[in-house]
């Protein structure tokens, strides 16, 4: 049954993440991570200054499923089925030791799969002490008045074949990562209620949803009331990429980037559960990760209460939410999932129109039987300032016309958009001003002369035309030199 349990699917940064539950259970501020690299003989443990165990809790912490996952928990507990400290430990080593200190006495147990292996009989050997040659690891917690120290020794799923001291710092990083995100509420603020540091380096949170950027739009806190508890839930777009600096972009894209990392957040006790992904929602068939949605992050709050509801595993890695909640949250995401893609479109602008009357696009949809087609807008000021001066070249301004809207590059767009991960740019993005307003000053002469508008009314027309839209500054600064005397 051990060697079973082993396969459950914990990464290193999930199970050390279940074992810091543990410690924020027990009230410990501070978690110490020490990856210690001796190649076959590598040791990971984890020491806090929590509340620690006496001899019976001991006992009982390191049996399979102590505590039925029905109990009613205290309001704080992160624990659900009585099997996080073996499972994760085990997925990870062969031999698991863990040794807590209350009251000055120190209590020490240990798992070793090898050694059950060896035993002729099924018996459940839990063995006490260190092993031989591994006690000099509990010494961190002997310099303590209280704690517990987890002692992963024998990695045989970390150090495999080939794995090298490089791939053990990688490791640190994807496991810093993981705890920087998972318990970011924890670690935020002044005085955070917990530090987590390894090999004595603090993690720093990584907060999803960026809110203290001005450029993020946050929708209304919502509450609902469920059979398990109040569930809370609040709507994130985050800014486009051209309105953070590249490293606060970096940033941002969190451990899985940015695509990865879209969609639900659920928390439990202001612990991350799920960190991404649309929970199984959509019209008709679940939604994927889109490049269009990649600004979208939602967070949810649930109860302990609600492990059930909300099919809550052992890795504590996925979530799916009660029906009684599926339309709201549904309505919830589709509202988010389209305010994200408008950003992602316009590429984080403000879209500025004066007075009612609509933006004057460039481009329309059409939806046809055949599917969906781009036509150019013969109403947008550019295009209908040349048709109608065209004269005898009408026809082949026309059939230019056509030509350019049946050859559209979607594939090529699509392609670009996907792989390297960002909008083409449009609307003068990246040009000098100057650039702009050469076109601008084109359209504004052809106003006045043409059509003779007052500059006031020539100005207003260019604020409710693309792309000018963008530009109202330009468009305000154009001169009246260019009316004709």
């Amino acid at each position: 049954m051990l060697e079973a349990l082993r396969g459950l699917g914990y990464s290193t940064a999930t199970a050390l993440a279940d074992l810091i539950d543990n410690s924020i259970a027990a009230r410990a501020e501070t978690v110490h991570l020490r990856f210690l690299w001796a190649g076959p003989a590598s040791a990971i443990h984890i020491l806090d200054d929590g509340d620690g165990m006496d001899a019976g809790e001991l006992d009982r912490a390191m049996r399979l499923g102590e505590r039925s996952p029905l109990d009613l928990r205290a309001a704080h507990d992160l624990g659900r089925f009585g099997l996080g400290l073996k499972t994760a430990s085990l997925s990870q080593c062969r031999r698991l030791t863990v040794a807590s200190r209350r009251d000055g006495k120190t209590h020490c147990l240990r798992w070793d799969l090898d050694e059950i292996a060896r035993r002729q009989d099924d018996g459940w050997y839990l063995l006490e002490d260190a092993a031989e040659g591994s006690a000099a690891h509990l010494r961190h917690l002997e310099e303590q008045e209280r704690g517990t120290l987890v002692l992963w020794e024998v990695l045989d799923r970390i150090v495999t074949p080939e794995f090298r001291e490089q791939d053990f710092l990688d490791l640190i990083d994807r496991v810093e990562q993981h705890l920087a995100m998972v318990f970011h509420r924890y670690l935020q603020g002044p005085n955070p209620r917990l530090r987590i540091l390894i090999n004595e380096c603090a993690v720093a949170p990584w907060n999803p949803f960026l809110t203290n950027h001005p450029a993020t739009w946050s929708s209304p806190v919502q509450r609902y009331p469920s059979a398990a508890g109040l569930v809370e839930v609040q709507g994130h777009v985050l800014p486009h990429r051209d309105r953070l600096e590249p490293d606060d972009y970096e940033q941002a894209g969190g451990p899985e980037g940015w695509t990865a990392q879209q969609g639900f957040y659920v928390y439990r006790n202001e612990r991350l559960l799920a960190a991404g992904g649309w929970l199984g929602l959509g019209q008709g068939r679940g939604w994927t990760r889109e490049e269009a949605q990649r600004l979208a992050r939602i967070r949810i709050d649930i109860p302990n209460s609600a492990d059930a509801d909300w099919k809550i595993d052992i890795r504590k890695s996925t979530a799916r939410p009660p029906v009684a909640l599926r339309k709201r949250l549904l309505s919830l995401a589709e509202d988010i999932r389209q305010r994200a893609r408008r950003v992602f479109a316009h590429r984080g602008r403000i879209i500025q129109v004066s007075g009612k009357e609509p933006l004057a696009e460039a481009w329309q949809t059409e939806q046809g039987n055949g599917g969906m087609r781009y036509r150019i807008s013969e109403d947008h000021p550019a295009i209908k300032a040349v048709l109608e001066s065209a004269g005898p070249l009408l026809p082949q301004i026309r059939a230019m016309l056509r030509v350019i809207e049946e050859t559209v590059p979607v594939q090529r767009i699509w392609l670009d958009t996907t792989e390297g991960r960002e909008v083409p740019r449009t609307g003068f993005a990246g040009e000098a001003p100057a650039e702009v307003v050469t076109v601008l000053e084109v359209m504004f002469r052809n106003m006045i002369q043409r059509k003779g508008l007052s500059p006031h009314l020539a100005r207003e027309q260019l604020l409710r035309t693309e792309p000018f839209h963008q530009y109202p500054d330009l468009v305000r600064n154009l001169p009246d030199i260019l009316m004709p005397e």
